[in-house]
């Protein structure tokens, strides 16, 4: 079986991304589907208190430090259906993981036998987070409807989409046209992404065919997390439209979660982490956001204004 990845990102922590990853992993888990969630944050992992794991027995560290195949360090929720590969590797950098452990790593995740496979990441944005967030089927962004998260948002994409382009032209060796267009982008108009790939595609037939094949299928999920109220809500239109205007590529607006105190509890641990995937998995919101996920689809005004 060939698992669907999904991974969930946004640069910046504290937008819930954990919270959604273990409330969708749960749902649709719940639904019949074999997950398997991947915590990704290395050295800062709790997603296994989300789901009811208390004392996970394996983490990445077997992966990384004792080269054990990852099949091997996945274990069993309480939830039928739902498995958790746990970072709690507090003895490891993540920016001292090589290069060939991170191709391992990627190799290992594509093996694994599931319908979904859901890797949730840190924050910020190295290069280890960028390239794992790439190596998805379905790449989801989480954020708050605050100024701060959203401009943080634009800086992940921004640097993802950069990554990625810089990806393409190294795999056809034109990795140093890419550089000339970012050192001369004053005087040549270039004054995004966006800008940068319609200048690279000008470049020339072939290089544009490339790009265009290249950069066909990727697409970004948005995720709005903590919503108190219809203008909230309406945000995800707006920001769907900034990504595609200023970055010149495909976006969605799958869903968004509503306001609850419940998860500013969790995450300042005032109650048990454990409980919250759990007790929301069946939320409306949240049960919506897996099925448009699931579906490639993404919610409409009309279903927002009629919700």
């Amino acid at each position: 079986m060939t698992a669907e990845i999904w991974t969930l990102g946004g640069g910046k922590g504290g937008t819930g991304k954990t919270f959604i990853t273990s409330s969708l992993g749960v749902n649709l888990a719940k639904s019949g589907r074999k997950v398997i969630l991947i915590d990704a944050d290395l050295g800062g992992a709790n997603l296994h208190s989300f789901v009811r794991l208390k004392k996970p027995k394996h983490s990445l560290t077997d992966f990384f430090e004792n080269r054990l195949p990852l099949e091997k360090i996945i274990e069993d929720t309480q939830i039928p259906g739902l498995k958790l590969v746990t970072g709690d590797i507090h003895s490891i950098n993540p920016q001292n993981i090589k290069y060939a452990q991170k191709l391992r790593f990627f190799r290992h995740i594509r093996e694994l036998d599931a319908d979904y496979i859901i890797v949730d990441l840190g924050g910020g944005s190295n290069l280890n987070t960028l390239d794992t967030f790439l190596l998805a089927d379905k790449l989801v962004v989480v954020i708050l409807p605050e100024i701060t998260s959203i401009e943080n948002l634009y800086q992940f994409l921004k640097k993802v989409l950069f990554r990625k382009i810089n990806r393409i032209l190294r795999k056809h060796r034109m990795k140093d046209s890419v550089l000339e267009a970012w050192r001369k982008g004053d005087t040549r108009g270039i004054h995004s992404i966006g800008e940068m790939i319609r200048f690279l595609k000008g470049l020339s037939f072939e290089t544009s065919l490339i790009i265009d094949e290249e950069l066909a299928g990727f697409k970004v999920s948005i995720i709005l997390n903590q919503v108190r109220d219809r203008e909230h809500i309406e945000m995800g239109f707006s920001v769907r439209s900034v990504i595609m205007k200023y970055f010149g590529i495909s976006a969605m607006y799958a869903g968004y979660i509503g306001h609850n105190d419940l998860f500013w509890r969790f995450i300042n641990q005032i109650q048990p982490l454990s409980q919250s995937a759990v007790s929301l998995s069946n939320n409306r919101e949240i049960s919506a956001l897996a099925r448009n996920l699931e579906e490639d689809k993404q919610i409409t005004l009309t279903e927002i204004y009629h919700a």
